[in-house]
């Protein structure tokens, strides 16, 4: 019976630290917008290049 008990309280911890995890998470901004990196990601690579400096190329930029 004792065991029973024991499991009980640490499935509660486990419980209560996942729900913690999933509050900090929505806090700290994680499921904000699920939808923009899928389209920045296509834009982030002519940003750099036009950024670069003439003749520079992205290898060399990196160095």
């Amino acid at each position: 019976m004792a065991s029973t008990f024991f499991l009980i309280a640490i499935g509660f911890v486990i419980g209560l630290g996942g729900w913690a995890l999933f509050l900090w998470a929505v806090r700290s901004g994680q499921f904000d917008d699920a939808e923009a990196p899928k389209y920045r990601m296509l834009n982030d690579d002519d940003e750099q290049l036009h950024s670069l400096p003439a003749g520079k190329t992205r290898k060399s930029a990196k160095r």
